[in-house]
């Protein structure tokens, strides 16, 4: 799909934000263009971006974040290379947000210049399997948190439902109720459905705006 610059992607904790962040930059710079990724999750810092920070030096992506990120101190702190993301006009940002309206607050610093400039995306990430978004309803509600706190709407939605590696084409599949629900509610369009290489061939002339990523290799190791 095109991308407008600045791509932000907000959702509940496990929705798979980081995930679907680093598929984007990939496919950004895979265009020819210069990205940077931003790690702005100053709440759950488990999965994080600097996790993949060699893979995306090697595709180089710039990625911006806490120096404490993934160490034994990390304190809710962002660097101040953020402000570069609104300033340099001349790369695309992808910002992966944290997981409910108080990681949302992280955002707001950067809301007035990324509303001015209009030239963005904020993408809710959603996944029917998490616990406390299985419905429409508590997705909304949590979507609804991060609006205000963030002080910028959605403007589209990807749908992310997965168990990891025991995702199943029917989980998907049964999933796309649920995500139209989400988005009559909240007026705004369903852009992807991001699933994984194992069920990918068996959905891909099934679903629409099918999308195929990577899970990051610290979820394989720990079996998450």
């Amino acid at each position: 799909m095109d991308h407008k610059r600045v791509i932000v992607l907000c959702g509940h904790y496990g929705s798979g934000k980081t995930n679907i962040a680093l598929h984007i930059a990939k496919q950004i710079k895979s265009s020819g263009c210069d990205v940077a990724i931003a790690d702005l999750d100053i709440v759950n810092p488990y999965f994080r971006t600097k996790d993949s920070a060699e893979e995306l030096k090697k595709a180089g992506i710039t990625l911006i974040c806490s120096d404490y990120a993934g160490t034994n101190v990390d304190i809710p702190a962002l660097p101040g290379e953020i402000y570069s993301l609104t300033e340099d006009r001349s790369r695309y940002a992808v910002l992966d947000i944290g997981g409910d309206e108080r990681g949302a607050l992280a955002l707001g610093r950067l809301a007035p210049e990324i509303v001015k400039e209009n030239n963005y995306e904020m993408l809710a990430v959603v996944n029917m399997c998490r616990p406390l978004t299985r419905d429409a309803a508590s997705a909304v509600s949590v979507l609804r948190e991060i609006e205000y706190a963030c002080k910028i709407p959605f403007t589209g939605i990807i749908n992310n439902t997965n168990l990891g590696r025991d995702t199943t084409p029917d989980i998907v599949t049964d999933s796309e109720k649920y995500v139209s629900e989400i988005s009559k509610i909240m007026q705004i369009p369903v852009v992807m459905t991001t699933v994984c290489e194992n069920v990918f061939d068996e959905l891909k002339n099934k679903i629409p705006n099918l999308e195929k990523i990577d899970l990051q290799k610290k979820i394989f190791e720990e079996g998450e």
